[in-house]
C-alpha cells in the first residue's frame, strides 16, 4: 500500500463523501447483522416453542445478554400472541423485512457516496498527470514510448480508482460487518463462537499465500499494455510508410507477439485473481460442515443450544463468507491497485531538468540581442554543438545552414529552452534563458517547425494558440499573410472547418502556411523559422518566402534553412559543419570566398 497512500492525499476535497460513505458502510454493517438475528424471533414463533412469558424480564448484565434476550422475545412474543396469532406473525415478517430493507439502503448509500469519490479522485488524478506531462522536458520523451504514458493516464489511473473502493470495503465495511456478526455469534454461543476462531487463522494464512506473486504480475501485464498501445501509436502515425513498403506483415508480427506476451501473463494474473473466490468459499464451507458437527452435538446431544439460536447462528457463519470472500478480492485488487499506482507516480514524480528557479523573472519585451556564448551541447555521448558563439541583434535576420546533422536545429531546440545546455550560456538582453521563465520566454517566441504540427480541430483553433482571444478578423489577416488564405476561404466552413489528425485532410504545403498563420497572430518580437518552408512546392514557396519577409521586417529572426534560396537576403549567414561555424558573412560575401557555402550553392543549383 505504500504507492496508494501517496495517493490518498486526492481524496482531500472529497473527505465528506468519504465520511458520509464510512457512515454508511456501519449502518449497513449494523443491519446486514440484525436482519439475520431478526430470523430468529420468526423462528421462534414458527416452532411455536417460545415460552409464555407475563413478567417483563430484568437486566442482570453482559454475562446473562443471551437469556435476557430470549426471556425479553418470550414477554414480547406472549403480548403480541393474547392480540392474536396472526398479528404477531405478520409483525415478525414485517420486521424481517425492514431489516433487510434498511441494510440494501445503506448499501445503495454507501455506493452512491463512493461513486463521488472514486470519480472525482480518477478526475483530478488524471488532470495532475496531464499537467506533468505537458511541463515535463521534451528529453524525457525521447526514452519513453507513448503509448506506455498513455496507458498510465487511462488504465493504470483506471485501476488505482477500484482500488479506492477496494480500500473503504477493507477497512470499513467488511470488517465491521465480520465484527458486528462475530458479537452476536458470542452472544448466541461462545464455546461454539470459540470452536470457528481456530479456523480463521488457518484460512488467513492459505488466502495470503495466493496474492504473494499478484502485484510482480500485474506489473507485467500493465508494461505489456503500454508496449502494444505503443506499436498502435507507431502504426497510426507511420501508417504510409508501412503500406508503401508492405511492412504489413512485420507490424502484424511485433503487435501480435506483444499481445501473446499480455495473453499469458494476463492469464496468470487473473487465474491467481479467480482462485481467490472459491478458495475462500472452500474453506469458509468447511468451517460450516465443522460447525454442523460440532453444534449439532450441543443441540442434539448436550441439549445447550436452541434449535432457532443454532439455525440463526448457522445463518451468522455463513454471513460471514461474503465480508471474507470481500476482503480476499480487495487484498488482490491493492495489490494491483499499488502496481497501477507506482507507475503513475513515476511519472508525477519525475524531476523536470528544465524547472524554473525560485526568483525567475517576468521578461515581458525584446530590446537588445539574443547571444549564445561558448554553447556545448550534446543529446547522448557525443557532442553536437561545439564551442558555439553567435549573435542576433534585435531587428536582424540571422540565418543557420549547412548539412543535415550540423547542429542547426538544436539551436532552435535551445533557444525556445525545450533542452539546456551542457556548458556556456544563452542571453536575451543581457540575461540568462535559465533566470527568465519558460512561460514568459516563449511568450518572446514564435516557432515554425519543420514538421507541420496540427491538431484535430478547426483551423481558427489551431491558430490562436498563441492568442486565445483574436478576432476572425486577426485570424484571416494572419491567414492572408501566409498566403492561406486563398485556399480557406473556398473551404465548406472556412476558418471552422476541421482539418482533421494532425491535418490530414490538407497538402503538406497548405499545412505549413496554417503553421505560419499560427506564429503570424501570435506576433512575437523574435521568429525562430526551422525549415519552415522545406514542405512546400514551388510556387507554394514563392508566395510564402514573399510573406516571411514581410513578416521579419523589424523583427528579429532567427532561420534554419535548406534550401538556400530563402536566406539570401539574411543579414548574416552562418555555414555550420558538425556543431562548428566554419563560416559567417552575407550571401555575396560567402559566395566570393569559393568555400563550404559557395559549394552548398553550387549542389543546390543542380538540384
Amino acid at each position: 500500500m505504500n504507492y496508494l497512500k501517496q495517493i490518498f492525499r486526492y481524496a482531500v476535497p472529497y473527505k465528506t463523501y468519504a465520511i458520509l460513505n464510512i457512515v454508511s458502510n456501519i449502518f449497513y454493517a449494523l443491519f446486514a447483522t440484525l436482519s439475520m438475528l431478526s430470523l430468529f424471533p420468526m423462528l421462534k414463533v414458527l416452532f411455536g416453542d417460545s415460552k409464555p412469558l407475563y413478567i417483563k424480564p430484568k437486566w442482570e448484565g453482559l454475562g446473562e445478554i443471551t437469556t435476557y434476550g430470549e426471556s425479553y422475545l418470550n414477554y414480547f412474543v406472549t403480548l403480541k400472541k393474547s392480540e392474536g396469532s396472526d398479528d404477531v406473525l405478520i409483525f415478525m415478517v414485517g420486521f424481517v423485512i425492514v431489516s433487510f430493507l434498511l441494510k440494501n439502503v445503506f448499501n445503495y448509500l454507501a455506493m452512491f457516496f463512493i461513486t463521488f469519490l472514486r470519480n472525482g479522485v480518477l478526475k483530478d488524478l488524471r488532470n495532475d498527470l496531464y499537467k506533468k506531462i505537458t511541463s515535463l522536458p521534451l528529453a524525457f520523451y525521447s526514452e519513453k514510448r507513448k503509448g506506455d504514458t498513455m496507458s498510465r493516464i487511462s488504465t493504470d489511473v483506471l485501476e488505482i480508482q477500484h482500488s479506492f473502493l477496494s480500500i473503504l470495503e477493507l477497512i470499513i465495511r467488511e470488517p465491521l460487518t465480520i465484527v458486528f456478526t462475530i458479537t452476536s455469534m458470542f452472544i448466541i454461543s461462545i464455546k461454539l463462537s470459540l470452536f470457528v476462531l481456530i479456523f480463521i487463522p488457518v484460512s488467513g494464512f492459505v488466502i495470503s499465500l495466493i496474492g504473494k506473486s499478484l502485484k510482480r504480475n500485474s506489473n507485467k501485464v500493465q508494461k505489456e499494455q503500454g508496449h502494444f498501445l505503443s506499436i498502435v501509436d507507431e502504426t497510426l502515425s507511420g501508417l504510409k510508410v508501412i503500406k508503401g513498403f508492405n511492412a504489413e506483415r512485420i507490424f502484424s508480427t511485433k503487435f501480435e507477439d506483444s499481445t501473446k506476451r499480455y495473453y499469458n501473463y494476463s492469464n496468470k494474473l487473473l487465474n491467481k485473481q479467480n482462485l481467490a473466490g472459491p478458495t475462500s468459499e472452500f474453506l469458509g464451507i468447511s468451517v460450516i460442515a465443522a460447525l454442523l458437527w460440532y453444534g449439532g452435538q450441543m443441540v442434539l446431544n448436550e441439549k445447550t443450544l436452541d434449535p432457532s439460536l443454532f439455525l440463526v447462528y448457522m445463518g451468522l457463519a455463513y454471513q460471514i463468507l461474503t465480508p471474507a470472500k470481500a476482503i480476499s478480492k480487495a487484498s488482490y485488487s491493492i495489490k494491483r491497485g499499488n502496481a497501477a499506482a507506482e507507475r503513475v507516480m513515476d511519472i508525477l514524480h519525475t524531476d523536470s531538468t528544465l524547472e524554473d528557479v525560485s526568483d525567475a523573472t517576468n521578461k515581458t519585451s525584446f530590446d537588445e540581442a539574443i547571444k549564445l556564448k561558448k554553447i556545448n551541447f550534446k543529446y547522448e555521448d557525443e557532442y553536437v554543438l561545439k564551442n558555439f558563439s553567435i549573435s542576433v541583434p534585435k531587428g536582424k535576420t540571422v540565418a543557420l545552414v549547412g548539412q543535415s546533422g550540423s547542429g542547426k536545429s538544436t539551436i532552435a531546440n535551445l533557444v525556445t529552452r525545450f533542452y539546456d545546455v551542457n556548458d556556456g550560456h544563452i542571453e536575451i538582453d543581457g540575461t540568462n534563458i535559465k533566470t527568465i521563465t519558460k512561460h514568459s520566454l516563449r511568450n518572446l517566441i514564435g516557432l515554425v517547425t519543420q514538421d507541420s504540427i496540427l491538431f484535430n480541430d478547426s483551423i481558427k483553433n489551431n491558430i490562436i494558440l498563441g492568442k486565445e482571444n483574436a478576432s476572425d478578423n486577426e485570424v484571416i489577416k494572419a491567414l492572408e499573410i501566409a498566403n492561406a488564405w486563398e485556399f480557406v476561404k473556398d473551404l465548406p466552413n472556412g476558418i471552422n472547418t476541421n482539418i482533421g489528425d494532425s491535418g490530414n485532410k490538407l497538402s503538406g504545403g497548405q499545412k505549413q502556411r496554417l503553421s505560419i498563420a499560427r506564429a503570424v497572430l501570435k506576433n512575437p518580437p523574435i521568429m525562430i523559422l526551422d525549415e519552415a518552408t522545406s514542405a512546400l512546392d514551388t510556387e507554394s514557396e514563392r508566395l510564402v518566402q514573399v510573406a516571411l519577409e514581410n513578416m521579419m521586417k523589424n523583427r528579429t529572426s532567427i532561420v534554419i534553412a535548406h534550401r538556400l534560396s530563402t536566406i539570401q537576403n539574411a543579414d548574416e549567414i552562418i555555414v555550420m559543419q558538425k556543431g562548428e561555424i566554419v563560416e559567417q558573412g552575407k550571401h555575396q560575401e560567402l559566395l566570393d570566398k569559393k568555400g563550404v557555402y559557395s559549394n552548398l550553392v553550387v549542389m543546390q543549383s543542380f538540384q
